[in-house]
């Protein structure tokens, strides 16, 4: 059901989705860079704010701040899995892979590609204190509007 907080969490995280992606892009491997990175970004933390934060909002700042950094981190993770098999396809368009369980394992080679190049302190300050802002604005919303 459509609360308030739901619709605050999901633009707090859209905004932070959209930011991360921005800081994320000139870190990610040359080549890798897709097109519309942070509008992907934004629509995942649309969604992940949404349906993971949304029905977290209500039950404390404490807890509301914890499921704020939960929420960056699953949209952080949601995002990789994402590009990551986007990334796969367009190697596999390219024949770099063997067949398909080649291309299949080649998902997590990727990731792991990936998420080595998030492990910057720009993007992980950018998602700690989103994730905290995001939480506490939901907050905010679910008390204003309950």
């Amino acid at each position: 059901m459509p609360t308030a907080a739901k619709l605050f969490a999901a633009l707090a995280f859209a905004v932070l989705g959209f930011f991360a992606g921005e800081v994320a892009l000139p870190h990610l491997p040359p080549g890798a860079q897709p097109a519309n990175f942070s509008f992907y970004c934004m629509l995942i933390g649309l969604v992940c704010g949404w349906r993971v934060m949304g029905p977290a909002a209500g039950r404390g700042n404490l807890e509301s701040v914890n499921a704020g950094v939960r929420t960056a981190a699953v949209m952080t993770l949601l995002a990789l899995i994402i590009f990551s098999i986007v990334q796969m396809f367009i190697l596999a368009y390219r024949h770099q892979f063997d067949g398909p369980m080649d291309a299949v394992v080649g998902i997590f080679g990727i990731a792991v590609n990936f998420g080595a190049s998030l492990l910057n302190w720009d993007i992980m300050a950018v998602l700690l204190l989103g994730g905290v802002l995001g939480g506490l604005m939901a907050e905010w919303a679910a008390r204003r509007w309950k």
